[in-house]
């Protein structure tokens, strides 16, 4: 089946500035990671195109952040009827340019929307608070008001869902944007902007600018540096985030940043085996374990390890993999060369350290270069690079264990915290573990977390802000306290 698109001009290829769509200098590709063929050409933004994205930006934000709530809602509302109105295209459009199979690419467009009608109904319940006053004749008030000027910066493993959860509540909150999309996967980013303009979204109020990897910081350092930018919200890598943090203190920007995990998912004795293996399932394959909440270690009590086992590779062997074209497929090719490089990495390294591959192990060369087999490990330990590192690729490494305590103190040994899943039937495990877990999201018997009313975001060096719910709007706003005395 052919990845084509019933609105061809939904795929754009120009950087979005000031309400008008601008092809400037050099291009670099967009490729099809299942087959390495050219999809597209953007252009390669620069400083320049940079800064005029924030001229845009400024100009529009005073029109823009007095523009009524509702008004703001009506315009997010109409946006997201079109997100759901072109499902079909948009999923195929992530599917072409990031890989998962075309059924997780439409249910990657749903949750996309489901943030942008979220927070086109939070746009109204941005309230403020009187405050009474400590003498008489005095009125006090906390208001909330838009930051100012967002700089998005997006990642590849969720293009629709990831610009979603960060332009719908700057815009609802009354800020301007500026974004960067990630250079594999720039087109969903560029369609949903299309959308958004036909939706009314203002000129100047969403700026979208394309740049290669190599560019990239050329593009970011241009927002760093600029004053008018007063937030960034990044969702990648614990050091690029780093990175803003501290070039963001120049200018003391808010800052959302959702960063690098690596979840434990812990089986106890007691657990229902057969849900836990389809949670893991859901939590670590969807996308190719190409997520940041996805299970990194995988925790089984010694006690029904080798059920939970057999279990768990009976399910992972029978994974349909293959190109997003073919209805089939449950797991598609790994983003880019890089990506399928450091999963083998991880597996060679896990076996070179006394791992068992049970099922999986290798690349899957005959159906192309960026694939890589659905793999399950035993004697996985914490000395492994799968263990330290994020693989970002569907690797499950099981590490047997038989002390409530000593699991604890295993899952909690890493920088990250982001998100821990754990599977039991005993209520009072339930809540010491969800008390002792370090991270910011905690999946109790389930597997699939994120959800647009659910604040979604890391502790340690996962990060801090949260999106989605009624705290995503507040990373958008600031307090001003009005005070009013002589009332009397």
């Amino acid at each position: 089946m052919p990845l084509t698109l019933s609105r061809p001009d939904l795929q754009r290829t120009a950087h979005f500035i000031a309400g008008e769509w601008q092809n400037l200098g050099p291009t670099f590709d967009v490729t099809d990671p299942a087959t390495g063929a050219v999809i597209a050409q953007v252009p390669d933004g620069d400083s320049q195109a940079a800064r005029a994205a924030v001229d845009a930006a400024h100009a529009a934000f005073p029109a823009w952040r007095k523009t009524p709530a509702k008004q703001r809602a009506q315009i997010l509302k109409r946006w997201n009827d079109l997100v759901l109105a072109h499902q079909e295209d948009l999923g195929r459009l992530i599917s072409r340019e990031q890989g998962k199979p075309l059924a997780e690419g439409r249910g990657e467009v749903s949750y996309a929307a489901s943030y942008i009608e979220w927070f086109a109904e939070e746009a109204t319940r941005a309230n403020g608070e009187v405050i009474p006053a400590p003498v008489p004749g005095r009125r006090m008030f906390a208001l909330k008001e838009p930051v100012g000027v967002v700089a998005a910066i997006t990642p590849w493993n969720f293009p629709a869902a990831m610009i979603a959860r960060k332009i719908a509540p700057a815009l609802a909150a009354g800020c301007t944007v500026v974004c960067k999309p990630a250079e594999d996967t720039p087109l969903t980013s560029l369609a949903l902007v299309a959308l958004a303009q036909e939706a009314g979204v203002p000129p100047g109020v969403l700026n979208i600018v394309t740049a290669s990897r190599e560019r990239t910081p050329e593009v970011v350092d241009a927002w760093l540096d600029d004053a008018r930018v007063r937030k960034i919200t990044f969702t990648g890598s614990t050091p690029v985030g780093k990175h803003l943090a501290r070039r963001s203190a120049d200018t003391l920007k808010k800052l959302s940043l959702e960063l690098g995990g690596n979840a434990p998912f812990i089986v106890f004795e007691d657990a229902d085996l057969e849900a836990a293996v389809e949670g893991l399932m859901a939590a670590k394959f969807r996308n190719g374990g190409q997520t940041c909440v996805c299970p990194n270690r995988v925790f089984v009590h010694a006690a029904v390890h080798d059920r939970f086992a057999a279990l768990l590779v009976a399910r992972v062997a029978a994974l349909q993999v293959g190109p997003a074209s073919d209805p089939a497929s449950q797991i598609g090719p790994m983003i880019n060369a890089r990506a399928v490089e450091k999963i083998e990495r991880h597996v060679q390294d896990a076996v070179a350290r006394g791992a068992v591959v049970l099922t999986g192990g290798t690349r899957l060369p005959a159906l192309g270069a960026n694939y890589f087999a659905p793999t399950v490990l035993a004697g996985a330990d914490a000395t492994m690079a799968c263990a330290l590192e994020e693989t970002f690729g569907p690797v499950a490494p099981l590490t047997r264990f038989s002390d409530e305590a000593e699991v604890i103190a295993q899952a909690n040994d890493t920088p990250f915290g982001l998100a821990a899943y754990f599977y039991s039937r005993d209520v009072r495990r339930i809540w010491r573990l969800a008390d002792a877990l370090e991270a910011g999201i905690v999946g109790i018997n389930e597997g699939a977390l994120a959800a647009e009313a659910a604040p979604f975001g890391g502790v340690k060096d996962s990060g801090y802000g949260r999106e989605g719910s009624v705290h995503g709007l507040d990373d958008y706003l600031h307090t001003k306290y009005v005070c009013q005395g002589q009332l009397d």
